[in-house]
């Protein structure tokens, strides 16, 4: 669960988390894969098993019949050591159960796969509330400005050498919703589609601007990468 958050239906929240000791919780893409496979299937009312090593490819699960879904996902992004998500509130409880349900079930996966015990993640998600217009696209281009560390690291001090040099990048990235914002073609079922009708899509260079004043919010609360 959030710490010390109650979450509001029809309601956007940034919710997020690191592993334990800031150690890695993706170790390669496999690990990747398999987390983007549970946002889709931790994401239904349905109990099912989610922590299986036996499973089809990521490509044949999203889609799925999976019930009625928990939470809309607006956008996502994992790192190697942490991830973001934007979720919506569409039924009361739908945020904590969906989160406890995608924590245990990757935890489960995790131990499992690399012989270790314990908690993986460092403490309940955290999260926070996206109240306005302004703050919602700024936490959408957060989350997908992410990667850029692994490209340009001064870009949350506004040192960027090659902004479409880094665009590409940032479309290229497999484990961010970056791709599906610009190019409809490509979204998948995990993202749901109500967030579609508010985004709005940015030059590069406006992107990272709102990146960068989100972050500069963000790190007010020592979430440390």
């Amino acid at each position: 669960m959030a710490r010390r958050m109650s979450f509001a239906v029809d309601e956007w929240y940034h919710c997020y988390n690191r592993g334990v000791d800031k150690r890695d919780i993706f170790s390669n893409e496999h690990d990747a894969n398999r987390f983007l496979m549970l946002l889709y299937l931790a994401n239904s009312d349905r109990s099912v098993d989610l922590y299986n090593e036996r499973r089809p490819q990521v490509e044949h699960i999203i889609g799925s019949d999976r019930g009625l879904p928990l939470v809309s996902v607006g956008a996502y992004c994992l790192m190697t050591n942490h991830y973001h998500l934007l979720l919506k509130e569409t039924s009361a409880g739908g945020i904590t159960a969906f989160m406890r349900k995608l924590g245990t079930a990757y935890t489960m996966y995790f131990n499992a796969k690399y012989e270790r015990v314990g908690h993986l993640f460092a403490g309940p998600f955290r999260a926070r509330h996206v109240g306005t217009d302004r703050y919602f696209q700024r936490v959408i281009q957060y989350i997908h400005c992410n990667p850029a560390e692994l490209y340009e690291k001064g870009w949350k001090r506004g040192e960027v050498g090659n902004i479409a040099k880094l665009e590409e990048k940032l479309l290229a990235y497999a484990y961010s919703s970056f791709l599906p914002f610009t190019n409809k073609n490509t979204r998948s079922g995990v993202l749901g589609s109500d967030v579609f009708d508010i985004a709005h899509e940015l030059p590069p260079r406006k992107m990272l601007e709102e990146a960068r004043a989100y972050y500069a919010d963000l790190s007010g609360e020592r979430f440390e990468r």
